[in-house]
């Protein structure tokens, strides 16, 4: 499974709704899970961004629909980045020429 972090940004929507923001997490774990993917973290942030999540899904497509599927809602505007693990990226530099 990959790893994806996102940087998340209430909308207006979002904020004025703030109080509904807990039943929108479990909405979207519960998304992440019926896609055959885990919500595994969700961090309350200050400064630039609001959330931070950690997720993981089964392939970039998948991590993708559920990124544009929550962000349809208009509570959030995200920016989503692929994550590589320790091991993952130990990998990698060992594979350089």
């Amino acid at each position: 499974m990959s790893l994806y972090i996102a940087l998340l940004r209430w909308t207006d929507k979002g904020i004025a709704d703030l109080k509904k923001s807990p039943a929108r997490v479990d909405a979207a774990k519960e998304a992440y899970k019926k896609a055959g993917g885990e919500l595994k973290a969700i961090y309350l942030t200050m400064g630039q961004y609001d959330l931070v999540t950690i997720a993981e899904a089964p392939s970039d497509e998948v991590a993708a629909r559920l990124g544009l599927s929550l962000g349809a809602l208009g509570n959030v505007r995200s920016e989503t980045l692929k994550a590589y693990s320790e091991a993952d990226f130990r990998k990698i530099v060992a594979s350089l020429p």
